[in-house]
């Protein structure tokens, strides 16, 4: 079930308040403070995951199912992957890399490898529960 200490520690770890949170995403406010004595629709839990980059899963119990667990397998994968886009946009390989026609400085390489590495592990997520919906599940 979702709560508003659930949302409430999202919003700590992203560092936003839980108003900023519900104005972002276009939400009335005091909205989220009511999720203990009201049900969101299922729309808004999704905005919510989406938001704080987690599983529905997560919002509602607190943990991950144990299928949208990343595996050893998948953080040798994510760092395999990682390690060769960030070789290739060090490289200038097919060009370089370029924001506005202007060349990524070296010191933000680093910033945007981090958000690189957030994504592939996202997108391992989400296609582990697109592609894989019921597999360890009890």
């Amino acid at each position: 079930m979702l709560t508003y200490k659930t949302i409430k520690m999202l919003c700590k770890n992203k560092g936003v308040t839980v108003t900023g949170t519900e104005k972002e995403l276009g939400f009335a406010r005091g909205s989220l403070c009511k999720v203990d004595s009201s049900k969101p629709s299922m729309e808004k839990v999704q905005k919510l995951a989406d938001y704080f980059n987690v599983s529905i899963d997560f919002l509602l119990n607190g943990e991950e199912s144990e299928s949208n667990k990343l595996t050893a397998k998948d953080e040798r994968d994510i760092s395999r992957d990682l390690e060769n886009l960030i070789t290739k946009l060090q490289s200038g390989e097919n060009g370089p890399a370029s924001y506005d026609g202007e060349e990524i400085p070296e010191d933000d390489i680093e910033l945007f490898s981090g958000q690189l590495e957030l994504m592939l592990r996202r997108l391992k997520t989400i296609n582990k529960e697109k592609y894989n919906p019921h597999k360890n599940k009890k």
